[in-house]
């Protein structure tokens, strides 16, 4: 596994940026941040690389919208020459407890359009993803207004421990491997 394709989920626009379904554009600009690359505009996406212990770690964060991110995983696989075992999907999930993080090998989209669009797309859905709870603090049918909306003061707190966490994941997921990764950090 020297490349790892790295696709952190998110909606493009400032009207997006600082909200729950973004959480994946905000990990990957954590990676970034912590090893002093930047993204550019290329295909599809928003790209960035950086080489960590013998490994190539590529970021992208399509620029396709959550619901047709399928398009952006399967161009960078390509393009990029990208075996599905080295791909790691970052995404936000309402089944989990805000903060939550947990490393899975393979599973159903459990709702999420991103991952079913994924699915879709590569049809398969044995692909790693990193699910980061973000609680399910909405009333009935209020589901798309809660994903879309920014964070709550407690929240704001805690987040960025939880970006450093969960991008020292994402090196695990490629230094050490999935398995290792889900003993280190799956609670």
């Amino acid at each position: 596994m020297n490349k790892i394709l790295v696709i952190g989920l998110g909606n493009p626009g400032p009207e997006y940026q600082d909200t729950r379904h973004n959480l994946g554009f905000m990990v990957l600009d954590e990676l970034a941040r912590e090893n002093g690359t930047h993204f550019v505009h290329d295909r599809y996406a928003w790209y960035s690389d950086f080489k960590l212990k013998g490994k190539t770690f590529i970021l992208i964060k399509p620029n396709t919208f959550v619901n047709r991110s399928g398009k952006a995983v399967h161009y960078w696989m390509q393009n990029q020459h990208i075996d599905l075992s080295n791909v790691l999907v970052v995404v936000d999930e309402l089944a989990l407890p805000f903060g939550t993080l947990r490393l899975k090998l393979k599973g159903s989209d459990a709702g999420h359009n991103g991952l079913k669009d994924i699915q879709l797309v590569l049809g398969t859905q044995d692909y790693a993803r990193i699910r980061f709870g973000i609680g399910k603090n909405f009333r009935p049918g209020k589901q798309a207004d809660y994903v879309l909306s920014g964070f709550e003061e407690e929240e704001l707190v805690e987040l960025p421990g939880l970006l450093k966490k969960c991008a020292e994941m994402v090196s695990s997921f490629g230094l050490l491997g999935a398995e290792r990764t889900m003993n280190l950090f799956n609670t």
